[in-house]
């Protein structure tokens, strides 16, 4: 039987001069991972890029698969504070509260984008790494919550199946945009669109849900030929 590869940290950093050289570690991770993809990324060409000896990551990380582990942690920690919503908001209106996790996602997204796509696409799914599942369970308990919250606001739908819908509605535009047009990440526009879609979908009514929403241009038919 293979060795269980390791992905848990051997120590967490406690002196400043170690929590500097974790970040350092973690930073040149990112860049290797980026520029070598992870099957090509090593530890040794992470410490170099690091500038420390293979011996002082070795102190903090046992293989790639743990610093891999430890990125998409803090990927997640980052996420999860995007996607928040404040406790204080919650007796907003719902198309407020529904553009706040809109702009949530994107913003988690626009986070490195390239690098979200290496840890969610090209790392393994070993050891802690499964734990990029959590990314997806942050989502879906503050959508099925908000929906919960507001079900009386809304038509009659199953509040799990409607949860999946809307979380992979916005999840597939977000990725898309990540991986192939990253501007549009910080682009107003599709925030807007990306809501009209959200409260089209749970509306019991018809009609635009953005007030104020720019119309396009309309389009005059072209005039016949003279008689």
């Amino acid at each position: 039987m293979p060795p269980r590869t390791r992905t848990v940290p051997r120590k967490s950093p406690r002196q400043e001069r170690s929590r500097a050289t974790v970040e350092a570690i973690l930073e040149a991770t990112a860049r290797v991972l980026l520029r070598d993809g992870y099957d090509r990324a090593s530890t040794n060409r992470i410490a170099a890029a690091a500038g420390v000896s293979v011996g002082s990551l070795y102190q903090y990380f046992p293989s790639k698969e743990a610093l891999a582990a430890a990125l998409i942690d803090r990927h997640m920690t980052e996420t999860e504070a995007l996607l928040r919503v404040p406790e204080d908001a919650m007796d907003r209106p719902l198309p407020e509260l529904a553009r706040m996790l809109v702009r949530g996602m994107l913003r988690a997204h626009a986070v490195h984008p390239k690098l979200h796509q290496v840890l969610m696409e090209h790392v393994p799914k070993v050891g802690r790494l499964e734990r990029r599942r959590d990314l997806d369970a942050v989502a879906e308990r503050l959508v099925r919550g908000l929906l919960e919250l507001r079900k009386d606001e809304i038509r009659k739908v199953d509040l799990d199946l409607a949860t999946f819908v809307i979380i992979a509605s916005v999840e597939a535009v977000t990725h898309k945009a990540a991986t192939d047009r990253p501007e549009l990440l910080t682009d107003a526009r599709v925030e807007d669109e990306l809501l009209e879609l959200v409260m089209r979908y749970l509306s019991p009514r018809s009609g635009p849900w953005i007030e104020g929403r720019a119309k396009p241009p309309s389009r005059r038919a072209a005039p016949g030929p003279k008689r």
